[in-house]
């Protein structure tokens, strides 16, 4: 009997993950302690800056990586209130392994593929790869991507975008993918396609020396995980009762009040997101970005009130939710080199288009119970293109290439990735397990069992 045959499809996942984490253990470089005065010392030498403001820079970092952190409660209530309540475990614990996950596969391979430093690329600034795991000694205490602050909190501060992209995917799936074939795919995407993806930019890759430029990650973040979720969600299919009759079944979430807290989080989190890709506590800019990144999402909860009332007639508290978050995405590429009227514009176009992107992917019959794609893609999209259009100096052409590159590179290795697993392992929970939920099927739990009562029929 073969070794997939010995552990069984069910322990695959399980198997990896524990070669991954032995992995991320022997990667980690063993150094020398270093006295936290003399990393002060040398970070600030290096960044050209007073060791006072320094340790002001790196701070600043640290609470921004906490504020992105958090991010990942945002996604998880989103995401739970939004799918029905038979499945919120499942989602609650998919979105507690994404950071684990994303973290100790960000620290095996992840980080040095999206920052090489520069002596190590091939092929033309396509890929580079400085080594495995991480580690630093006191000739390397901060990082080739910025001076600024310490190596390790450019890690931690990287790594939470890092497992972001993946969160992504995880709501265009939910509700019917196996929990073994979704976590395989988030440990390869972000120890593989998201680092060598931003590398190309934020990583001094072929698309920074185009002169492309994406701030905080409309596209090599949001885009990076909306294209896995568009093809994760074609290839594993709509959900039971979706679509019938040639027309599309609304399939209504359990918890509004979930999803908002989740926005509000979400929205919180992104002057983390926005402000810390600052790279420093510089006061003028970090101001600037955190007031044009609110007046979008501000913006982008006008624009979609405004658009699905009138396409509803009534307005639709989740279409305002994700025009939020609409407003978010499509403002994070350019809230650095965009005025603040600009950024209003901005939000307001991505909150009607999220409303125009929910509708036109249902009528495709592509299955995406929380709107993902339409959120992160569509106006992943948008917000990259708009800087092409408001930023000073910025190339439209540069920009359009940035989003062609990133769309031909992803999907093709979310279908490879998706295709080989579902042909190993399989995509999809049975019918059976469907129509009861996945938290009975895949967790033998409930997250309400005062209410449900399966386990106890």
């Amino acid at each position: 009997m073969n070794a997939l045959g010995r552990i069984g499809v069910g322990g695959l996942a399980p198997a990896i993950f524990a070669g991954i984490l032995c992995l991320a253990v022997c990667g980690l470089h063993a150094e020398d302690a270093v006295p936290a005065a003399d990393v002060a010392a040398a970070g600030a030498v290096k960044a050209g800056v007073s060791v006072e403001m320094f340790t002001v820079n790196n701070t600043w970092m640290m609470v921004a990586t906490f504020l992105v952190f958090i991010m990942n409660l945002g996604f998880a209530t989103v995401e739970a209130g939004l799918c029905r309540s038979k499945n919120c475990t499942n989602i609650l614990f998919k979105n507690t392994m994404i950071p684990a996950i994303g973290l100790l596969s960000y620290a095996l391979i992840g980080f040095n593929l999206m920052y090489p430093g520069t002596g190590n690329w091939i092929f033309g600034k396509l890929l580079g790869f400085g080594g495995f795991g991480i580690g630093t000694g006191p000739e390397g205490l901060t990082s080739a991507y910025n001076a600024g602050y310490t190596y390790w909190t450019d890690f931690l501060f990287q790594g939470m975008f890092a497992a972001t992209a993946a969160t992504i995917v995880s709501g265009a799936v939910c509700e019917r993918i196996k929990l073994n074939s979704f976590l395989i795919f988030s440990a390869v995407y972000v120890a593989l396609v998201y680092p060598i993806a931003g590398s190309w930019k934020w990583g001094g890759g072929w698309l920074n020396d185009m002169g492309f430029h994406d701030f905080a990650g409309s596209t090599l973040v949001h885009s990076v995980g909306g294209w896995a979720a568009l093809v994760g969600a074609i290839m594993v299919g709509p959900r039971l009762g979706k679509y019938v009759n040639g027309g599309v079944r609304p399939i209504m979430g359990h918890s509004l009040p979930m999803v908002t807290i989740g926005v509000f989080l979400l929205w919180l989190g992104w002057f983390g997101f926005n402000g810390g890709s600052v790279l420093s506590a510089d006061p003028g800019l970090v101001s600037l970005v955190l007031v044009t990144t609110s007046l979008a999402a501000a913006a982008g909860a006008v624009g979609s009130m405004m658009a699905s009332w009138i396409v509803h007639k009534k307005p639709d508290l989740t279409m305002v939710l994700n025009g939020i978050l609409a407003g978010l995405v499509g403002i994070t590429a350019g809230a650095d080199v965009v005025s603040a009227g600009e950024s209003i514009v901005i939000g307001l176009i991505a909150g009607i288009l999220v409303v125009l992107a929910v509708l036109g992917i249902d009528k495709l019959k592509i299955d995406d119970p929380v709107g993902a794609t339409s959120v992160h893609l569509v106006c992943g999209v948008w917000g990259t293109l708009a800087v092409g259009i408001w930023g000073e100096g910025k190339s439209f052409t540069a920009q359009l290439t940035g989003v062609l590159a990133y769309a031909g590179f992803c999907v093709a290795s979310a279908f490879i990735i998706f295709g080989v697993i579902k042909a190993l392992m399989g995509l999809r929970v049975s019918r059976g397990e469907e129509i009861c939920g996945l938290d009975v099927g895949e967790h033998g739990m409930e997250a309400y069992p005062d209410f449900q009562g399966f386990l106890t029929k």
